[in-house]
């Protein structure tokens, strides 16, 4: 988990229209800070490893905000299929005035040094995800339904980002049957089981 502080919430939030057109890079990070009132010298105290710490810090500013928005909610009524679409949902209309700032950042994030970067963030959000949903498992299901979940969630993501549209009406529909495909196979397991 990044650190978190103020700062580096409200410099995140500066950069996003900078790293939409400039790419998350030195430059965007310092650019941000100046835009809060802090030194642009502080980046690399701020941000460790420069760029790549500010896209995971957004992610889990991401991540924060999704399940906040989640608890506003009274998603609990809903069954666990409607709830993860919810909370999915709510994490792709939070995202989509940002949709070029994350295309940047997911290109960062594929380089192949930041793999161990990508799959902690990945995990940290599936994790976020499922607890906004409620989830209380501490036994086996607790790692079948985040890897499930990365799948779906990583899927949709990529559909998603085809193209620059910020709508997400496709890309929740493409969630959809990606979670009716999940509720099939886990029928077919309990039949064979």
């Amino acid at each position: 988990m990044t650190e978190r502080s103020d700062i580096r919430d409200a410099a995140v939030r500066a950069m996003l229209p900078l790293a939409a057109d400039e790419g998350w890079n030195w430059g965007t990070l310092r650019a941000g800070l100046a835009a809060i009132g802090e030194d642009p010298a502080l980046a690399e105290s701020h941000f460790p490893s420069g760029p790549v710490s500010a896209v995971a810090h957004w992610i889990d500013l991401a991540n924060r905000e999704m399940e906040a928005a989640a608890a506003a909610e009274d998603i609990a009524a809903l069954r666990v299929p409607a709830r993860i679409r919810r909370v999915v949902e709510l994490r792709l209309r939070a995202t989509a005035p940002h949709k070029r700032a994350l295309r940047r950042a997911l290109s960062l994030l594929a380089l192949p040094w930041n793999t161990p970067t990508a799959l902690r963030t990945t995990a940290q959000t599936v994790d976020a995800m499922w607890h906004a949903a409620g989830d209380a498992s501490a036994d086996f299901s607790w790692y079948t339904r985040r890897a499930t979940l990365a799948g779906v969630y990583g899927a949709t993501l990529a559909y998603w980002m085809r193209d620059d549209d910020p709508e997400v009406g496709d890309a929740l529909d493409f969630l959809d049957r990606r979670l009716a495909d999940v509720a099939r196979l886990g029928k077919r397991r309990r039949r064979a089981a």
